[in-house]
């Protein structure tokens, strides 16, 4: 059963809702009183008396029960019971920003729990869900750059794309920073906003694509896009030798390289060598980086009281009439 809708009702007077305490008081108060009722007389035997289990003695107790029906529902009536619905209406300027993930096969690194994808997703995913008024793309890249969503208002679609993002989604691997970065600048380069911005997350040294990282870096500039650099992983050299990896049996990022992106496009550089410092990097570019969003909500009400008061109305017609008619006492 679903309880959700239960969530949107509201009171507008439920200081007057204790009243119905008064409804077990009541009840306690006739069934106390009902053996002192009706006058005694001592018979000496029963046997000469019909049977009284007639249709009348069995309605006898509807009308108690229909006051008390009548007064929960009257009580509550009173209290305005009311359906909330809320509006929320956002002005302002926001920011067009496109998170860049590097999908290659190091990024399946366990160092990270699960591992850096994942983390890199699970973060990504929280800092979408704080920037209600902005603009979000993706863009993947291994050893090819992909659009997986272009920049949209529309968040549900980010956040599903975010989740389907997995390694082995572009065939060849490969770390091709300057792709990554070249495509992620031409998702912006036609946009109006004042701010934008590349989140460009890697774990790996430029190798295997087609655009140069300085090609792609002037790029950046040209349409005044700003790059933040996230550096992942737990071992780095700074060397920019694509091999060092392989040498070495290390993981590895260029530092350098991502430091003067950065730089040179008005960002910064992070480095991230825990989900927590991760998490760190995107909470100072979310605050670096703050949209111009004002967000009016109105609430709206819709009274919900009047089947109450009908209700309860028929209830006392009901009972009326059934003391007036089949249940009528005779003195």
């Amino acid at each position: 059963m679903q309880f959700d809708s239960w969530q949107h009702i509201a009171f507008a007077y439920p200081w007057l809702l204790p009243l119905l305490l008064l409804i077990p008081y009541l009840i306690y108060w006739q069934w106390a009183s009902k053996d002192k009722s009706g006058a005694a007389l001592r018979v000496s035997t029963l046997q000469f008396l019909l049977p009284t289990n007639s249709w009348k003695l069995r309605l006898r107790p509807l009308p108690f029960i229909l006051r008390i029906l009548a007064l929960t529902s009257l009580i509550i009536a009173l209290a305005r019971p009311q359906e909330k619905f809320t509006d929320e209406q956002t002005s302002g300027e926001g920011i067009d920003v496109v998170l860049c993930f590097d999908i290659s096969g190091s990024m399946t690194s366990q160092d990270f729990k699960p591992d850096r994808l994942e983390a890199a997703k699970e973060i990504a995913t929280n800092f979408v869900q704080k920037r209600p008024g902005d603009r979000i793309g993706i863009v993947i890249f291994s050893s090819q750059s992909f659009t997986l969503c272009p920049i949209t208002v529309d968040h549900n679609a980010v956040l599903n794309q975010i989740n389907t993002i997995q390694n082995g989604y572009l065939t060849e691997d490969g770390t091709a920073i300057g792709s990554g970065l070249a495509t992620s600048v031409d998702r912006l380069k036609d946009s109006k906003a004042k701010t934008k911005i590349v989140i460009l997350m890697t774990d790996g040294v430029d190798f295997g694509g087609v655009i140069p990282p300085d090609i792609a870096e002037n790029l950046a500039k040209l349409y005044g896009v700003k790059v933040y650099c996230i550096g992942i992983g737990t071992n780095q050299v700074s060397d920019g030798n694509p091999n060092a990896a392989a040498a070495t049996g290390k993981l590895s990022f260029n530092d350098g390289l991502l430091k003067h992106i950065s730089s040179a496009t008005g960002g910064q550089y992070f480095t991230a060598a825990s989900k927590e410092s991760l998490e760190s990097s995107y909470e100072a570019i979310d605050k670096l980086e703050k949209s111009k969003i004002e967000t009016t909500t109105y609430h709206h009400f819709s009274e919900l009281f009047l089947p109450f008061v009908l209700f309860g109305l028929a209830c006392v017609v009901l009972e009326l009439l059934l003391r007036l008619t089949v249940l009528r006492k005779f003195p």
